[in-house]
C-alpha cells in the first residue's frame, strides 16, 4: 500500500509521497511513488502511483522510455501541449500495462490494479491536477474537490477536509500534509518514511522545490508530536457525556 497527496492552491501545487512498499507484514521495502519531467520554460509534469508495484513501474518506465528521444519515441509525455493531453496519456498507458499483465477477467486486472496523480503545467495552461483510474479514465481537481489521494487514504483525509485552505501558504500546506502523512503513518504499517515532497509555484514552469523528508527530520518530529499532544489537550477539554 501507499499514500500519496495532490494538493491545489491559489499560488501553486504540493504533491506529497511515501516510499514504502510492502509484500507482507515482514517484508517491508522502499521505492520511490514520485516521478518528474521538466522542460525549463515549457512544462513541468509530476506523477504519483499507487497500487500494483510492478504495474507502476512498467507505466514509469514506459513513460520515461518514450520521453528520452523525442524524435523516435511516440507518444512522448514531453509532446503533449496540455496537461489533459498528459493525463489522457498517462491514463492510457496505464490501461495498456494493466492489460498486457493481466491474464483476463475481474480478479486479474483487480490484482495489477493501479492508480495515479498526475499534476503539473504546460506553457499557455493553468497548473492543475488529474486523478487517473485503473480502467484510465480521469477526473481533474476543482473548487469542490482541491486535493486528491491514492493508496491509504481514510487515516489521512479528515484533516485535509477540515484544515484545508486555497489562500494557505505552501509552508502551512507542508504543514497540513505532515499531519495527514502522520496520522496515516500510526494507523497503518504499510505506509512510511520517508516522504517524497515537491512543491510548485504557479507559472513557474521549472522543477520547483523537491525534497525527501527523513524519519529523524526535526521539523517533522516536532509537528507529530506536538500534534499527538494538542489532540490530546483537545479531548480533555471536551464535555464529558453524562449518563
Amino acid at each position: 500500500m501507499t499514500y500519496c497527496v495532490g494538493l491545489r492552491l491559489n499560488q501553486g501545487l504540493v504533491f506529497m509521497s511515501d516510499t514504502r512498499t510492502n509484500a507482507g507484514v515482514d517484508n517491508f521495502s522502499s521505492s520511490r511513488k514520485m516521478f518528474n519531467w521538466t522542460v525549463p520554460g515549457e512544462m513541468a509534469v509530476t506523477i504519483m502511483t499507487a497500487g500494483n508495484l510492478a504495474t507502476t513501474q512498467a507505466m514509469i518506465s514506459l513513460l520515461e522510455e518514450r520521453s528520452k528521444a523525442t524524435e523516435d519515441r511516440d507518444p512522448s509525455i514531453l509532446r503533449q501541449t496540455t496537461m489533459f493531453q498528459v493525463a489522457r496519456l498517462v491514463g492510457a498507458t496505464l490501461k495498456e500495462v494493466i492489460a498486457d499483465s493481466s491474464t483476463g477477467g475481474q480478479e486479474a486486472d483487480d490484482t495489477f490494479g493501479a492508480s495515479a496523480i498526475v499534476g503539473g503545467q504546460i506553457k499557455g495552461g493553468k497548473p492543475t491536477i488529474f486523478l487517473i483510474y485503473p480502467q484510465g479514465n480521469f477526473i481533474e481537481v476543482t473548487d469542490d474537490t482541491p486535493f486528491f489521494q491514492i493508496g491509504e487514504t481514510k487515516y489521512g483525509k479528515p484533516i485535509l477536509v477540515r484544515a484545508y485552505d486555497p489562500d494557505m501558504s505552501f509552508e502551512d500546506a507542508i504543514k497540513l500534509l505532515l499531519v495527514s502523512f502522520d496520522s496515516t503513518v500510526k494507523a497503518n504499517l504499510s505506509v512510511g518514511l520517508p516522504f517524497d515532497l515537491k512543491v510548485y509555484e504557479d507559472d513557474s514552469l521549472n522543477a520547483g522545490r523537491v525534497t525527501r523528508i527523513e524519519d529523524d527530520d526535526p521539523v517533522y518530529q516536532a509537528i507529530s508530536t506536538g500534534w499527538g499532544d494538542a489532540l490530546k489537550t483537545a479531548f480533555e477539554q471536551l464535555p464529558s457525556y453524562k449518563l
